[in-house]
């Protein structure tokens, strides 16, 4: 089990640089796609089903149709691939970072004992297993600004995709 987190966690450092080292869109899906995947994974494997449940419907479901939308606009000749040398260059920066990031975690783990999903203290009840129903009751406000905030990204990826010559949608 052990040895599929890991792998799991290596997945997702590689969907986010994938993601961030700012190919053409047509690959940069294929990372988001790898990284929401194995990040869903790793929160099953934590034992938060429910979240990992709502992430999966919200990354695969809301945002990729915004990706696939901003792909069918950007009318691109020539798109940039990974082996291109400028994206290259951003995959080794984020690469760097990603590994700062997995020392300074490591060091902060052995400082700062981590809990788990399980309550503490009285609780008889692990915190995933609440998770409907304090969605359902506390989060019906948060849901609405979740998605206000979908409904903003949408708006804003269209209008950046949108261009100087009016995008793509001008050749139809």
């Amino acid at each position: 089990m052990m040895k599929f987190v890991l792998f799991l966690g290596l997945c997702f450092a590689l969907g986010g640089l994938a993601v961030a080292s700012n190919p053409s869109p047509y690959y940069g899906v294929v990372g988001l796609v790898v990284a929401s995947v194995a990040g869903c994974g790793w929160l099953v494997s934590l034992g938060v089903s429910f979240m990992s449940l709502v992430l999966v419907m919200v990354y695969l479901g809301g945002m990729l149709v915004v990706f696939v939308y901003s792909v069918s606009l950007a009318a691109d000749p020539y798109p940039e691939a990974w082996v291109d040398w400028g994206v290259v260059g951003y995959g080794f920066g984020m690469g760097l970072v990603v590994m700062v990031g997995f020392v300074v975690g490591e060091v902060f783990e052995v400082l700062v004992d981590s809990g788990t999903v399980n309550g503490g203290g009285l609780s008889s009840v692990r915190l995933d297993f609440s998770g409907v129903a304090v969605f359902y009751s506390w989060g019906a406000g948060l849901l609405l600004i979740g998605g206000w905030g979908l409904l903003l990204t949408l708006f804003v990826v269209l209008e950046l995709v949108r261009g100087l010559s009016r995008g793509a949608i001008r050749a139809v």
